[in-house]
Protein backbone atom coordinates (compact mmCIF):
# COMPACT_ATOMS: atom_id res chain seq x y z
CA UNK A 1 0.00 0.00 0.00
CA UNK A 2 0.82 3.44 -0.54
CA UNK A 3 -0.62 6.54 0.24
CA UNK A 4 0.14 10.07 -1.30
CA UNK A 5 -1.35 13.23 -1.85
CA UNK A 6 -3.70 13.12 -4.47
CA UNK A 7 -2.86 15.68 -7.55
CA UNK A 8 -5.14 17.13 -10.76
CA UNK A 9 -3.83 14.10 -12.65
CA UNK A 10 -5.56 11.35 -10.46
CA UNK A 11 -8.89 13.51 -11.04
CA UNK A 12 -10.30 10.48 -13.06
CA UNK A 13 -9.47 7.72 -10.51
CA UNK A 14 -10.44 9.84 -7.65
CA UNK A 15 -14.04 10.62 -9.89
CA UNK A 16 -14.75 6.95 -10.68
CA UNK A 17 -13.86 5.49 -6.96
CA UNK A 18 -15.92 8.60 -5.20
CA UNK A 19 -18.62 8.00 -7.84
CA UNK A 20 -18.45 4.11 -6.89
CA UNK A 21 -19.04 4.94 -3.10
CA UNK A 22 -21.46 7.95 -3.29
CA UNK A 23 -23.75 5.02 -5.66
CA UNK A 24 -22.87 2.10 -3.29
CA UNK A 25 -23.27 3.77 -0.01
CA UNK A 26 -25.62 6.86 -0.52
CA UNK A 27 -26.52 7.24 3.23
CA UNK A 28 -22.29 7.43 4.29
CA UNK A 29 -22.10 10.73 2.78
CA UNK A 30 -23.36 14.35 2.61
CA UNK A 31 -22.76 14.82 -0.69
CA UNK A 32 -25.30 12.25 -3.39
CA UNK A 33 -24.16 10.66 -6.46
CA UNK A 34 -26.77 12.04 -8.57
CA UNK A 35 -25.25 16.07 -8.10
CA UNK A 36 -21.78 14.52 -7.98
CA UNK A 37 -22.38 12.82 -11.41
CA UNK A 38 -23.72 15.76 -13.61
CA UNK A 39 -20.70 17.95 -12.20
CA UNK A 40 -17.51 18.21 -15.08
CA UNK A 41 -14.44 16.86 -14.25
CA UNK A 42 -12.80 20.13 -14.24
CA UNK A 43 -14.46 20.43 -10.77
CA UNK A 44 -12.62 17.26 -9.40
CA UNK A 45 -9.52 18.62 -10.98
CA UNK A 46 -10.24 21.84 -9.17
CA UNK A 47 -10.27 19.53 -6.08
CA UNK A 48 -7.00 18.25 -6.49
CA UNK A 49 -5.21 20.96 -7.04
CA UNK A 50 -2.77 22.78 -4.93
CA UNK A 51 -5.15 26.07 -4.47
CA UNK A 52 -8.09 23.88 -3.28
CA UNK A 53 -9.48 24.31 0.31
CA UNK A 54 -9.24 20.49 1.08
CA UNK A 55 -6.54 18.31 0.40
CA UNK A 56 -7.11 14.49 -0.33
CA UNK A 57 -4.75 11.40 -0.31
CA UNK A 58 -5.00 8.52 -1.83
CA UNK A 59 -4.02 4.59 -1.11
CA UNK A 60 -2.84 2.36 -4.01
CA UNK A 61 -2.79 -0.85 -3.78
CA UNK A 62 -0.63 -2.60 -6.61
CA UNK A 63 -0.83 0.97 -8.25
CA UNK A 64 -5.08 0.69 -8.19
CA UNK A 65 -6.90 3.55 -6.07
CA UNK A 66 -8.43 1.68 -3.39
CA UNK A 67 -9.62 4.59 -0.41
CA UNK A 68 -9.09 7.76 -0.24
CA UNK A 69 -9.56 10.78 2.35
CA UNK A 70 -9.92 14.43 2.89
CA UNK A 71 -9.25 17.03 5.26
CA UNK A 72 -10.98 20.79 5.02
CA UNK A 73 -9.02 23.46 6.89
CA UNK A 74 -10.89 26.26 8.23
CA UNK A 75 -10.01 29.31 7.55
CA UNK A 76 -11.35 32.21 9.26
CA UNK A 77 -9.76 33.45 12.04
CA UNK A 78 -11.86 32.72 14.77
CA UNK A 79 -11.72 29.16 13.72
CA UNK A 80 -8.84 28.48 11.84
CA UNK A 81 -7.32 25.67 14.48
CA UNK A 82 -10.07 23.22 13.51
CA UNK A 83 -10.25 20.83 10.15
CA UNK A 84 -12.49 18.56 9.14
CA UNK A 85 -11.73 15.00 8.32
CA UNK A 86 -14.04 14.50 4.91
CA UNK A 87 -14.82 12.03 1.49
CA UNK A 88 -13.44 8.42 3.39
CA UNK A 89 -13.84 5.76 1.15
CA UNK A 90 -11.80 2.37 1.07
CA UNK A 91 -13.53 0.02 -1.69
CA UNK A 92 -14.96 -2.51 0.07
CA UNK A 93 -12.77 -5.36 -1.79
CA UNK A 94 -9.51 -3.93 0.11
CA UNK A 95 -11.65 -3.51 3.18
CA UNK A 96 -10.00 -5.37 6.30
CA UNK A 97 -6.62 -4.39 4.93
CA UNK A 98 -5.34 -1.12 7.38
CA UNK A 99 -6.27 0.64 4.51
CA UNK A 100 -9.07 2.94 6.61
CA UNK A 101 -6.89 3.49 9.37
CA UNK A 102 -3.65 4.47 7.72
CA UNK A 103 -6.11 6.61 5.71
CA UNK A 104 -7.02 8.36 8.87
CA UNK A 105 -4.06 8.71 10.80
CA UNK A 106 -2.21 10.14 7.11
CA UNK A 107 -4.82 13.20 8.14
CA UNK A 108 -4.03 12.99 11.46
CA UNK A 109 -0.04 13.77 10.69
CA UNK A 110 -0.64 16.10 8.40
CA UNK A 111 -3.15 17.97 10.63
CA UNK A 112 -0.50 17.71 13.44
CA UNK A 113 2.46 19.42 10.58
CA UNK A 114 -0.04 21.97 9.78
CA UNK A 115 -0.50 22.82 13.21
CA UNK A 116 -4.23 22.11 13.75
CA UNK A 117 -5.83 21.90 16.92
CA UNK A 118 -9.01 19.90 16.65
CA UNK A 119 -9.94 17.54 14.14
CA UNK A 120 -13.63 16.90 13.71
CA UNK A 121 -15.80 14.93 11.63
CA UNK A 122 -18.88 13.32 11.14
CA UNK A 123 -20.19 9.50 10.91
CA UNK A 124 -23.66 8.45 9.77
CA UNK A 125 -25.77 7.19 12.88
CA UNK A 126 -25.78 3.38 12.75
CA UNK A 127 -22.37 2.99 10.60
CA UNK A 128 -20.57 1.09 13.26
CA UNK A 129 -17.87 -0.13 11.11
CA UNK A 130 -16.63 3.41 10.55
CA UNK A 131 -17.64 4.88 14.08
CA UNK A 132 -15.05 1.57 15.58
CA UNK A 133 -12.31 3.37 12.62
CA UNK A 134 -12.29 6.83 14.47
CA UNK A 135 -12.49 5.50 17.65
CA UNK A 136 -9.20 3.57 16.80
CA UNK A 137 -7.53 6.46 15.82
CA UNK A 138 -8.61 8.41 18.70
CA UNK A 139 -12.00 10.46 17.80
CA UNK A 140 -14.71 10.60 20.55
CA UNK A 141 -18.34 11.70 19.93
CA UNK A 142 -19.50 14.45 21.44
CA UNK A 143 -22.68 14.17 19.85
CA UNK A 144 -25.61 13.27 17.31
CA UNK A 145 -27.09 15.50 14.62
CA UNK A 146 -30.85 13.77 14.25
CA UNK A 147 -31.97 14.24 10.33
CA UNK A 148 -28.78 15.67 9.14
CA UNK A 149 -29.29 14.21 5.40
CA UNK A 150 -32.16 12.48 4.13
CA UNK A 151 -31.87 9.62 1.29
CA UNK A 152 -34.74 8.87 -0.67
CA UNK A 153 -36.72 10.93 2.17
CA UNK A 154 -35.26 8.21 4.68
CA UNK A 155 -33.89 10.44 7.58
CA UNK A 156 -30.20 9.53 9.00
CA UNK A 157 -28.44 11.27 12.06
CA UNK A 158 -24.93 11.86 11.66
CA UNK A 159 -23.00 11.43 15.14
CA UNK A 160 -20.03 14.47 15.62
CA UNK A 161 -16.94 13.26 16.56
CA UNK A 162 -13.62 14.75 17.35
CA UNK A 163 -9.71 14.76 17.95
CA UNK A 164 -7.75 17.11 19.94
CA UNK A 165 -4.22 17.28 18.99
CA UNK A 166 -1.22 18.82 20.93
CA UNK A 167 -1.16 23.14 20.47
CA UNK A 168 1.89 24.10 18.71
CA UNK A 169 1.70 27.19 21.49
Amino acid sequence: MQIRRLEASDAPVYRELRLRGLREHPDAFTSSFEEENIRPPADTEKRLSPESDTVMWGAFVDGTLAGVVGMTRETRLKNRHKATLVAMYVAPEYSGQGLGLALVNTVVQAAKAAGVELLVLTVTEGNKQAAGLYARAGFAPFGTEPDAIRVNGVPFGKQHMFLQLPSAI
